[in-house]
């Protein structure tokens, strides 16, 4: 089937999955999420809730998503927030771009899709994207090589 380790999924819910994956690479590098917006220069107090109160009366909100840094935990200072229309996505941003809400001025604009990934996801290598791995003998790397044999090469000398 091709999804190995990834659980059980029947043959429907797999080709589902190559159809939303190859689709995804097929379109244009930076596309606008229609009903999304980008929400920056947050207080790191806000709350989902505080903003989603602030910006109702530009249209109905389906959700509000204020992501957390990883090594903190305590919000990055922007969100997402989708709202169920385009037209009141537009509104939201004449409107509310540049507002000040908790001694902040907002920075309202549509949201954008993440650039694609290059090849295979995140490499561990430690070189330049592309280039070989450090340490591994490559330009100005260390050379391969036990730690034992350099030892037993210095005692020689």
């Amino acid at each position: 089937m091709g999804l190995r380790g990834r659980g059980r999924l029947d043959r429907a819910a797999a080709s589902g999955y190559r159809e939303r994956r190859t689709v995804a690479h097929q379109l244009p590098e930076e596309r606008v999420i229609s009903s999304k917006i980008f929400v920056g220069n947050l207080s790191f107090d806000t709350t989902a809730d505080q903003l989603s109160a602030f910006l109702a009366p530009a249209g109905s909100i389906v959700d509000v998503f204020i992501p957390n840094d990883r090594v903190t935990g305590r919000p990055r200072g922007f969100a997402f927030v989708e709202f169920a229309s385009e037209q009141e996505a537009e509104q939201a941003i004449e409107r509310f771009d540049g507002a000040e809400l908790e001694g902040r001025n907002l920075r309202i604009n549509a949201a954008e899709d993440r650039p694609p990934r290059a090849s295979g996801g995140p490499s561990f290598g430690g070189g330049p994207p592309g280039g070989p791995p450090r340490g591994r003998g490559g330009p100005g790397g260390k050379p391969k090589g036990s730690r034992r044999g350099l030892r037993g090469k210095k005692r020689s000398l």
